[in-house]
């Protein structure tokens, strides 16, 4: 399996043991879950802006209807709304 070299900082290490101590697993299996759960939440945030662009693309008619102020062809016009 791959490995990974990381430096931290004297606190940041006193932090990282301390919290594996208090979680009853080794620093590794810390390290680990920590960087799995950053990437799953990296992952599903990736996910939901492509779900929001794929919903938004679908409806631009009803959002341009509904926010007509906020249309590009609305902005610099220098009105005041």
């Amino acid at each position: 399996m791959p490995a990974l070299n990381v430096e931290f900082s004297d606190r940041e290490l006193e932090d990282l043991r301390r919290i594996a101590k208090e979680r009853g697993i080794s620093m590794k299996t810390l390290v680990r879950q920590a960087a799995a759960a950053d990437i799953a939440r990296h992952r599903a945030l990736q996910e939901g802006a492509e779900a929001f662009r794929t919903f938004f693309t679908a409806h631009a008619d009803e959002f341009a209807a509904a926010f007509p102020e906020d249309e590009p062809s609305a902005r610099g016009t220098g009105r005041v709304v």
